[in-house]
């Protein structure tokens, strides 16, 4: 057996959580590759909203496994929450969730670290979450993390608090003031009840579920253009969102992968600091966010929103290897009389159809116009029901992009969902 991957091909919240929970019936296992708390899934169903930090979207199926990998940082006060909130809600998850000693913890002070680095960068900054997710990646990679398996260990005070003071001896010579007393008894108390779940060697949990013929489906979190290495450096995040973290996030080798599905918005949107060559500052960019309620799942900020980038959708496609494409929030542009996509950029003059090496200035969208359907697609069950102007919309791109577009979106629900391609 091979694994499908799903991942975002923009700036983050194209809807993979709602993608994730309609593929998952066919799926015996979903795993969480890469990211932290910093990313919110949300999704909708039989009249109740879920949002999702760091549990996968397969939560919802009874029968499913789920795996948090190592490539995932765990903040075990949050977790808890979020947690004991789906179990609140009906949602068992001790029986349905595996969590990989590998994953690192995000500790209290790599929050506070996080916001004084933040705040060390004065206009600079990157314009992070503040749920020290950049820091915990730093101590991973100069190999002084703390990971879930060491909360097994009688030596844990101890590392805790060696992880500790280094991060305190660091806030002192920045001169950062805080107080990290209740997030510290949150954290403590996330850490027992981390405890009593399965805690388990996830690569090896993985490769013999595919020995066994189970099928699995890699969740990824943010989306290819915040990955570390090919993202819009260096307002990206900590982790490679793209499909080759996949394979080191849970311990694949990457002859194990199958479809790859990227996701995209019929639009585009982004959160926080960065460069987003289409972004729209008029009413146009207004009503695409008030239409497409464009805030953060987890921190309610507003996304900047623009119009569809296929320059960068096709650098995005290359990086991945995407096999299908899904495209989410397509009624979001219904009231439209004109849509444009950006099919090249300017650059000192020059015009380019690649996606550079970098964005931040100077760079100008080219863009085609297509006409706007101007009906309410959100009530339709079938394909044969979009309007010719769509059908037109999505011809187009899949021309461009050079890529079938499998499922389209046209509303928050698990039943707003059509699926154009079935395979023989």
């Amino acid at each position: 057996m091979k694994v499908d991957v799903l991942l975002g091909l923009q700036w983050g919240d194209e809807g993979k959580g709602k993608v994730v929970d309609v593929l998952t019936p066919n799926y015996d296992v979903v795993a969480r590759f890469q990211g932290g708390p910093n990313a919110g899934h949300t999704l909708e169903f039989e009249g109740q909203k879920y949002v999702l930090r760091s549990i996968p979207s397969g939560i919802f199926q009874g029968d499913k496994v789920n795996i948090i990998g190592n490539g995932v940082v765990l903040d075990p006060a949050l977790f808890k929450g979020e947690a004991e909130a789906l179990e609140a809600s009906g949602h068992p998850l001790k029986e349905r969730l595996h969590i990989s000693k590998k994953a690192h913890l995000i500790l209290p002070t790599h929050r506070v670290l996080d916001a004084a680095y933040e705040a060390a960068k004065g206009d600079a900054k990157v314009g992070t979450t503040g749920k020290g997710i950049g820091p915990t990646y730093t101590d991973k990679i100069s190999r002084t993390g703390v990971r879930v398996g060491d909360i097994l260990s009688p030596r844990f005070e101890e590392i805790y608090g060696n992880a500790k003071a280094r991060h305190e001896a660091i806030l002192k010579n920045l001169n950062y003031t805080y107080d990290i007393t209740e997030m510290e008894k949150d954290f403590l108390a996330g850490v027992e009840y981390l405890r009593s779940f399965h805690l388990v060697d996830s690569e090896h949990e993985i490769n013999n579920l595919l020995k066994e013929g189970k099928s699995v489906l890699c969740e990824g979190a943010q989306g290819t253009l915040l990955d570390v290495d090919f993202g819009s450096y260096p307002f990206v995040t900590s982790s490679n969102t793209i499909c080759a973290g996949a394979c080191s996030g849970l311990g694949i080798g990457p002859n194990k992968i199958g479809n790859v599905f990227g996701i995209m918005k019929a639009y585009c949107t982004r959160v926080g600091s960065g460069p987003f060559p289409t972004e729209l500052f008029d009413e146009t960019g207004k009503l695409i966010r008030d239409l497409g309620h464009e805030y953060g799942a987890v921190t309610g900020r507003e996304r900047r929103c623009g119009w569809i980038d296929l320059v960068a959708l096709k650098y995005s496609i290359m990086v991945n290897g995407v096999t299908q494409l899904i495209m989410m929030k397509s009624d979001v542009l219904d009231q439209f009389e004109t849509i444009k996509a950006c099919v090249a950029y300017k650059v000192n003059g020059e015009e380019i159809d690649y996606f550079p090496y970098d964005i931040t200035e100077g760079v100008e969208p080219i863009y085609v116009e297509l006409p706007g359907w101007k009906t309410d697609m959100t009530r339709m069950t079938d394909e044969a029901e979009f309007p010719e102007e769509f059908n037109a919309y999505v011809s187009f791109l899949e021309e461009e992009l050079e890529t079938p577009i499998k499922i389209i979106s046209i509303g928050p629900d698990r039943a707003q969902t059509i699926v154009r391609y079935t395979e023989e």
